[in-house]
């Protein structure tokens, strides 16, 4: 089996060229050699590796640059994945794509499901919301894997940007009114892989359907929440890291403006992808300090 893997530079994309490994061969590709803000070079790309599987972990995810940027948002997380949606057609191959909680407006009390009506707030959620509709549109096969608060080991997240800060200041305030799961995007990789494992097993058989799928961490949490799990998971697992941060103070988003709206409720409920796959993603504490003891190597 052949896998393309788009975004191979960025959080998601760099663990699933480990993950993928097992399956294929994965073909990883950058920016340079994949760029989706120039959507009209990706058939020919496709064409010539001709792959089984194509990963899109590229997307723009600058949140509130895309209320400025919205047509290059669009652009990228939008027509891009329309063509690559095309060309796998074209070649026969399946399609994973990710997509985000932010299609939602966050306005329903519990978890959301992969039925509920999308309604997004900001400009990078309705460029997400329409690359799954180009992708659904295009008639190939693809399964859609929406997931929330990503963080790495590498990268620009939550995680480092905590970590940073808690090493510079003895005070901070986070927001609590906004509710998600943090995913780890190593879970998410490897996960991925489960996934088109069992995917491939059901086009050999006849038997797939593309679909979406919620893909997040077990539990949940606030982003106050999830500082303060992030401080006090680095006092033990990172003891070397000085930090002088001794008070976390929660605050609505409301004393935190931003250009870009963000949803009060990012849950998402995962029981469609463990009664099709078996896949039952481990609670967010586990992953983040799993993350945090491979910042300590």
């Amino acid at each position: 089996m052949k896998l393309l893997v788009t975004g191979a530079n960025g959080q998601v994309g760099w663990e699933l060229a480990r993950a993928l490994m097992p399956l294929g061969e994965v073909v990883a590709l950058d920016r340079r050699r994949c760029d989706l803000s120039h959507p009209e070079t990706l058939a020919a790309l496709i064409a010539e590796q001709a792959p089984d599987v194509i990963v899109n972990a590229a997307a723009y995810t600058a949140v509130d640059k895309a209320e400025s940027e919205e047509a290059l948002a669009t652009t990228i997380n939008g027509t891009a994945p329309g063509e690559l949606a095309r060309a796998a057609k074209a070649a026969g191959a399946l399609l994973i794509h990710y997509s985000t909680d932010y299609v939602f407006d966050g306005t329903k009390s519990g978890p959301y499901t992969e039925d509920d009506a999308v309604a997004p707030v900001n400009a990078y959620g309705r460029s997400k919301l329409a690359g799954e509709v180009a992708i659904r549109a295009s008639g190939c096969d693809h399964l859609i894997l929406r997931t929330t608060w990503v963080f790495a080991a590498r990268g620009g997240n939550f995680v480092r940007t905590m970590l940073r800060l808690g090493a510079e200041r003895e005070a901070l305030r986070v927001v609590a009114d906004q509710h998600g799961a943090p995913t780890w995007a190593r879970n998410i990789a490897d996960a991925t892989a489960h996934i088109i494992a069992g995917a491939q097993r059901e086009r050999r058989e006849g038997a797939f359907a593309s679909g979406l799928f919620n893909l997040t961490s077990a539990g949940e949490t606030n982003w106050h929440g999830f500082a303060e799990a992030v401080f006090a998971t680095a006092r033990s697992a990172l003891p070397e890291l000085a930090l002088k941060v001794t008070s976390v103070e929660p605050i609505p988003a409301s004393a935190y403006p931003t250009p870009a709206a963000r949803p009060a409720n990012s849950r998402l409920s995962a029981d469609r992808l463990a009664a099709r796959f078996g896949i039952v993603m481990p609670p967010w504490q586990d992953a983040l300090r799993r993350c945090l003891e491979e910042l300590a190597r």
